[in-house]
């Protein structure tokens, strides 16, 4: 298959995999800067070019898309789509899950475990909207914040309004979600291919610290999950119509409790905590499931 990867450089560890895997496996790989993609659309002719000069014919693509440019993303993604390539991940799936208020509400509704939060705009009962998540302490987050940018624990009612009003100051859309104590700074990543769970670690908060992303400090290591926690992040994944997607889930003393959908998961981390060749395992997924205008949505939406 001629594949290829959306993706800012080829030298960030989940493209270089991906890219070693698919070669591995005897397919011809190109790397697409999404930035330097241009799009035409013209009715029933929808094209890209790449740096100036129209782009060869690929059977599927591997979107790697970035936080920053999820518009733009997504837009070349769909372009892709119209044009019958097939996509390892949908246009549609990837902005469900790039807009945590969106994807939360779409979680609840399917009865999939969540820390309870609250949205508002101008939030006029700090007392209310605090009782509503079960704090303080309760966490708050930015909307577009990612990696743990953004998240903040406000131990005290105190804290909790002084941080409120300072991003509300800045008109920033955030989210309150209650503390998850019994979780100990700890949370499971789900590393999820089609309709099952391939791996799965655990990521431990360093000393003083209650946010696990690696990229604050956290370790990580190996973890054996259960058969409640394997389901809710395959029901997750599909919940966004994802096919490849990192879910991370927080032990609770109800049970599992989804935090995030991630449509683009780092594979370094997991990859080096459990040993498995993740990279492979999408090539492998894309492979059985690449024919052109398969899509659900076929660039609509």
């Amino acid at each position: 298959m001629n594949i290829a990867i959306l993706s800012r450089s080829a030298g960030i560890y989940s493209t270089r995999r991906l890219i070693e895997a698919a070669s591995a496996r005897g397919h011809q790989v190109r790397v697409l800067d999404i930035l330097h993609c241009d799009m035409v659309i013209a009715s029933g002719q929808p094209s890209i070019h790449y740096r100036g000069a129209p782009l060869e014919p690929f059977d599927a693509v591997i979107p790697r898309i970035g936080s920053s440019i999820t518009f733009f993303g997504t837009a070349v993604l769909r372009q892709f789509e119209m044009m019958g390539v097939y996509p390892a991940n949908e246009s549609v799936a990837i902005s469900r899950s790039r807009d945590k208020l969106r994807a939360l509400q779409l979680l609840s509704r399917k009865g999939i475990g969540l820390p309870l939060t609250a949205f508002a705009n101008r939030p006029d009962d700090i007392d209310d909207l605090l009782a509503r998540v079960g704090g303080p302490p309760v966490v708050i987050k930015l909307l577009e914040g990612t990696q743990g940018i953004g998240v903040v624990l406000a131990e005290t009612r105190k804290a909790a309004e002084s941080v409120i009003e300072a991003f509300l100051g800045l008109r920033a859309n955030i989210l309150l979600q209650e503390y998850i104590a019994e979780a100990g700074g700890a949370d499971l990543r789900c590393l999820v291919v089609g309709d099952r769970v391939v791996a799965a670690m655990k990521r431990q908060a360093p000393e003083g610290e209650f946010r696990s992303n690696l990229h604050r400090g956290g370790s990580a290591s190996i973890e054996r999950i259960s058969p409640e926690e394997r389901a809710t992040a395959v029901r997750a994944a599909q919940v966004m119509g994802l096919n490849i997607a990192g879910v991370d889930l927080l032990r609770s003393a109800r049970g599992p409790l989804v935090m995030e959908v991630n449509s683009s998961p780092g594979l370094e981390g997991i990859e080096q905590a459990t040993g498995k060749d993740i990279a492979e395992m999408i090539v492998a997924h894309v492979e059985r499931h690449a024919v052109p205008h398969r899509t659900r949505t076929r660039g609509r939406g």
